[in-house]
C-alpha cells in the first residue's frame, strides 16, 4: 500500500502539502490539489482511520452490531450482514462487524473511540438494550428492525403488519374462511420484534375479515420437524383451508411434507402463502406464493441513511421508514373445495 510520503514525492510537493490537501486543513492551489489528487488514485493511497480521525475528518467506518446468540437463525442474519456490507462498500465504507451477545459494549466503545462514522443494528429486540445507547451517544445510529421504545430514532423495516394483512386479504378474496399462522420459535415472539408484529396484524386482519383465525408456533432446531408437523395437523384437523407460515426454510419444506402425507394437495385442497421469507420459496419441493423480506431492499436505505446523517444539509430526521411489501404469486393459493 502507497504513503504519504510516496504521494508527496509523485505529485513534487512536500508531505504536508499532501496532509493540507486531504485535509483540507488550509487552502492549496487547484493545480497543486490535482497533482495530488492524480497522485492519490494512481498510487492506490488511501489514509488511515487514525490520521482522518487526527485531521476531523470521516473514517469510512460503520459498525455493524449484530449479536451472534445460540438461537440465532444464521442464515437469515448473515444475509442481512451480507447485504450490509455489499451496500457500504457501494458508498466507500467498510464495516466492522460487532458480534457481542451483550450488543451495547462493543456499540458503546467504537462510539466512545471515534472509530467509525455511523452504527448500523441489527437483530433488534422488542425492549432492545441498543436504544438507550443510541441517544446517549453522538455517532448517528440506524436501527435495521423497529423496537417498541422508537422514538427519536431512525429505524428502518419492512412493513411487517401490512404484509401480514396482505397475505389474509389474498386468501380471504380467494373464499377461505378459516386460516392459520405458522409462526417462528417461541424464544422468536420473546427475543425479536418483528414476530410479534405479523402475529397481532395476522390476527387483527383476520378479525377485520370476519375469518376463523388460528395460529401456531414451529419448533426450534432440535424439535422443528415434529413440531412444526403437529401445529400443521392441529390447525388442519381444525378446518383451515389456507395456512400462512412465517419461518425459515426448513420449516417451510416440513409444512409441504406434512400437507402431502396427508394426501391433500396445494392449492387444490390447502392453499399456502409464505410471509416475509428471506429465502427464495421457488426453490421449495413447491414453489409458494410469497410476500419477501428482501434483506437488500431494508440494508440499502439503512446505509443510505447513515451517510445522509453525516451530512448537515441532507440529514434525515428520526422516524420510521418502513418498505411497502410486494406480493410474488407462484399459483399456490385457489378457491377453496370441500373436503370429504
Amino acid at each position: 500500500m502507497a504513503k504519504i510520503n510516496e504521494v508527496a514525492e509523485a505529485a513534487g510537493v512536500s508531505i504536508s502539502t499532501v496532509s493540507y490537501a486531504l485535509s483540507g486543513k488550509r487552502p492549496v492551489s487547484t493545480a497543486t490539489r490535482l497533482r495530488i489528487e492524480k497522485a492519490v488514485h494512481d498510487l492506490g493511497y488511501s489514509p488511515n482511520a487514525g490520521a482522518r480521525m487526527l485531521a476531523g475528518n470521516r473514517t469510512q467506518i460503520f459498525a455493524l452490531t449484530e449479536p451472534l446468540r445460540r438461537d440465532t437463525h444464521a442464515p437469515t442474519h448473515m444475509s442481512f450482514v451480507l447485504a450490509t456490507a455489499v451496500a457500504a462498500r457501494r458508498n466507500d465504507y467498510d464495516i466492522l462487524l460487532l458480534t457481542e451477545e451483550e450488543a451495547s459494549a462493543g456499540m458503546a466503545r467504537v462510539a466512545s473511540s471515534g472509530l467509525v462514522d455511523a452504527i448500523l443494528v441489527l437483530d433488534v429486540a422488542p425492549d432492545d438494550e441498543r436504544v438507550a445507547l443510541a441517544r446517549a451517544i453522538d455517532t448517528p445510529t440506524v436501527f435495521i428492525g423497529v423496537p417498541d421504545d422508537h422514538e427519536g430514532l431512525l429505524c428502518v423495516d419492512l412493513d411487517f403488519d401490512a404484509a401480514a394483512a396482505l397475505a389474509v386479504d389474498r386468501v380471504a378474496d380467494a373464499g377461505h374462511r378459516s386460516v392459520g399462522l405458522i409462526g417462528q420459535t417461541q424464544v422468536a415472539y420473546e427475543k425479536s420484534n418483528f414476530p410479534p408484529r405479523v402475529r397481532r396484524a395476522f390476527e387483527r386482519r383476520a378479525e377485520e375479515r370476519g375469518i376463523h383465525h388460528a395460529f401456531r408456533v414451529s419448533g426450534d432446531r432440535q424439535m422443528s420437524a415434529p413440531t412444526t408437523r403437529a401445529a400443521v395437523g392441529e390447525l388442519l384437523d381444525a378446518g383451515a383451508t389456507a395456512l400462512l407460515v412465517h419461518g425459515a426454510d426448513d420449516v417451510h419444506a416440513v409444512v409441504l411434507a406434512e400437507v402431502a402425507d396427508r394426501g391433500l394437495s396445494v392449492p387444490e385442497d390447502v392453499s399456502i402463502v409464505s410471509v416475509a421469507a428471506s429465502f427464495d420459496t421457488s426453490l421449495l419441493p413447491l414453489p409458494i406464493d410469497v410476500i419477501p423480506l428482501v434483506p437488500e431492499s431494508s440494508c440499502d436505505l439503512a446505509v443510505d441513511l447513515a451517510v445522509r446523517s453525516l451530512s448537515a444539509q441532507d440529514r434525515p430526521a428520526p422516524g420510521l421508514h418502513l418498505i411497502p411489501p410486494v406480493y410474488h404469486d407462484r399459483h399456490s393459493v385457489a378457491a377453496p373445495r370441500p373436503r370429504p
